[in-house]
């Protein structure tokens, strides 16, 4: 490992989590993009039927493999979650979309104070060359409903660049297996109260291969998800016990 790009003062480790289904191709691109100062790289392996795994030992043989049980990008993290050992957990994709050079821009976010560093590509610095406009339309609305709906500001809801300190893990309770994973983490890092920064991300477009995401039936998964989180907060909300007041 590196000297980090950090004060001596601030001593922490990071852990990288990259969920992969057949990615062999993307992988040298994804891997080199890597900061050389990252303590743990951990690829969850979506049982692909290429020379995945094989690649990713071949780039960075220290890589930790895990192979995934379920199926499922949110599947996919969560595992990839509980394995990882480092104080901060990022989240990258496989596909190439995901510039790794960033992640110094997340980890800065964290060690300043943020608990929950959340990528935008529409905030000031970021940018996207793979949002169609039917995809942008899409998120732009349901970033809007779970702003209205859960109080939160932000202005991407559905992007997979993420980092947050491990010890918040408990706090998103990752119970979903799909590419809503990315909404729940971001209503539920809010519900839980941590201090969120977004961070200016330029999502690249993926390199090989077709993307497993459809827009229509995931965002409608997505926007179940949305209105789920909403009614069991409520219903949370509703039956927690009435404080007496104090006495004398």
């Amino acid at each position: 490992m590196s000297s980090r790009p950090f004060p001596v003062s601030v001593s922490v480790s990071v852990s990288v989590v990259v969920p992969a289904l057949n990615e062999a191709a993307n992988l040298p691109h994804v891997f080199a993009t890597l900061p050389s100062w990252i303590d743990e790289v951990i690829l969850v392996d979506g049982n692909s039927t290429d020379d995945t795994v094989a690649v990713a030992r071949s780039l960075r043989p220290a890589l930790r493999v895990v192979v995934q049980t379920r199926r499922g990008k949110g599947n996919a993290l969560a595992e990839g979650f509980a394995a990882a050992t480092g104080d901060i957990i990022v989240m990258i994709d496989a596909d190439g979309s995901t510039d790794g050079r960033e992640i110094l821009a997340f980890v800065t976010a964290l060690v300043e104070g943020a608990d929950f560093a959340k990528g935008s590509r529409y905030a000031p610095g970021g940018g996207s060359d793979d949002l169609s406009p039917m995809r942008s339309l899409g998120n732009r609305a349901l970033t809007m409903i779970t702003n209205g709906l859960h109080g939160t500001r932000y202005t991407d809801l559905c992007y997979g660049y993420n980092a947050f300190w491990a010890r918040h893990l408990d706090a998103l309770g990752l119970d979903c297996d799909g590419f809503e994973v990315e909404t729940l983490m971001n209503i539920r890092a809010a519900r839980a109260g941590l201090v969120i920064r977004e961070v200016p991300s330029h999502e690249r477009s993926r390199i090989h291969g077709v993307s497993n995401l459809n827009a229509v039936r995931d965002g409608w998964r997505v926007l179940r998800t949305i209105l789920r989180e909403r009614r069991s907060h409520r219903t949370a909300e509703s039956s927690a016990p009435v404080r007496a007041a104090a006495t004398i």
